[in-house]
């Protein structure tokens, strides 16, 4: 065991860690976590309309294009969001204007849409519109590329001093906008010529290049293991496993999570959805409490040691481990760098996505539609995000007790070490 985490510590974990500190992955990272809050609002509207009552549903089917509106303005829109806050968070990490950044790559990826002339109705067409379809999840990996494109080309141009520069006694909005004139006409330019006048369509291009990973992440069960490996893989050694794995796989959760809502508002059985393993999966049957489903190990520190001290770290962890706030318990115990934690503390994830998988995929419980607020405890949380489904709730309680069977010996063994340790500490002779 010890040469394994040397290895993992010395050869695997310096090139992860890079990863996590990559300017490119941490604005794709930050730009989809800045939509989130409005995406959490969006999705109640798609849990409201969906409750598990017949006459709830035929009461509001009616209005059910009216009452989903929230949701196809903020979920069927978040490429938009997320673009804009992506370009702004890449050009400040080059300490160019984060504004100037987000607009050059939100106006590069409007560029890759392409508008539809819309003549009716006869007495009033519609004329140019866009359609949503690219402009959600599916969206999104043509706004990572227009961002990147559009920053970088900035980058370039700002950095060989090929802008137009105002003076000093000029307002600084219209400066910068006079300073992005040139990256920007070179930026539409490029980009018109690909789409339009070449016709090359770049969002389905990129949706056909990533859809078998897609498909490999969300219907394959060694691909729903991939992520729970790594993350908390990585969470062993002190590095946070999600904010380095998240920022690759989460704009592929986001497309599965889009397309199950899609299906389901479409008619599809809830038990039927394309998917099985958008990131809410993991959030609330998996990660129970946080990385490991560590609200079990805070339960049985609190109630079954005899150590004093796992005893405080299980009082101070177990409440926000029932929100999903885990941290105290990561670095209390600690779960990190830890030999007596390292084997449940991997191998539990692995174990519960196993369970939930194969759950999801025989119908025993529905697929996952929306994304409630991840601050909600596991059993509310799932519930919503499924579609209102209480088997989730059992589901979720299963998982919970497969946990505590896999933790229960190795928290004895490292009881025993902390206590035998405070005992010698006792032991020890006072100090003149």
């Amino acid at each position: 065991m010890d040469n394994v985490m040397k290895w993992v510590e010395n050869k695997l974990v310096p090139p992860m860690a890079k990863i996590g500190t990559q300017r490119h992955l941490l604005a794709i990272r930050n730009g989809v976590v800045s939509s989130l809050s409005l995406i959490l609002i969006g999705t109640f509207f798609m849990v409201f309309i969906n409750l598990p009552v017949d006459a709830w549903k035929t009461a509001l089917a009616p209005y059910s294009a009216t009452i989903v509106l929230p949701y196809r303005m903020t979920m069927g829109l978040m490429a938009i969001y997320a673009t804009f806050v992506m370009g702004q968070d890449l050009a400040k990490s080059y300490d160019l204007d984060g504004v100037t950044g987000g607009i050059l790559s939100l106006g590069a990826f409007f560029m890759l849409q392409m508008p539809v002339n819309v003549l009716t109705p006869k007495a009033a067409p519609l004329g140019f519109v866009i359609p949503m379809g690219n402009l959600g999840a599916s969206g999104m990996f043509g706004g990572i590329l227009a961002m990147i494109f559009a920053v970088e080309t900035y980058r370039f141009f700002k950095t060989h001093n090929v802008t137009i520069k105002m003076p000093e006694q000029v307002p600084p909005a219209v400066a910068r906008s006079f300073e992005a004139l040139i990256p920007g006409a070179v930026i539409i330019t490029f980009v018109w010529l690909i789409r339009d006048v070449a016709g090359f369509d770049v969002n389905a291009a990129l949706l056909s290049l990533f859809k078998p990973l897609t498909n490999i992440l969300g219907n394959n069960l060694l691909g729903a293991l991939l992520p729970m490996f790594l993350i908390h893989l990585l969470w062993s050694f002190g590095i946070h496993g999600m904010s380095i794995v998240g920022s690759v796989v989460r704009p592929m959760w986001l497309i599965m999570l889009n397309d199950n809502a899609d299906a389901l508002a479409k008619g599809t059985a809830a038990t039927k959805l394309p998917y099985i393993a958008p990131e809410q999966l993991y959030q609330w049957t998996v990660t129970i409490g946080g990385a490991g489903a560590t609200v079990v190990v805070a339960f049985l520190f609190l109630f079954f040691c005899k150590s004093k001290f796992l005893k405080e770290v299980g009082r101070f962890s177990i409440i926000p481990g029932i929100f999903n706030i885990n941290e105290p318990m990561i670095f209390g115990a600690p779960m990190m760098l830890n030999p007596y934690m390292f084997i449940p503390f991997n191998l539990v994830p692995l174990v519960l996505t196993t369970i939930s998988y194969f759950a999801v995929k025989f119908g025993l419980v529905n697929g996952f539609t929306s994304i409630p607020a991840w601050t909600l405890p596991a059993p509310i949380g799932g519930y919503l995000s499924a579609g209102n489904d209480w088997r989730m709730i059992v589901l979720i309680i299963v998982n919970l007790a497969v946990a505590f069977v896999i933790y229960f010996p190795f928290v004895v063994a490292y009881d025993k070490k902390m206590v035998a340790d405070e005992q010698s500490k006792q032991d020890e002779p006072a100090e003149a």
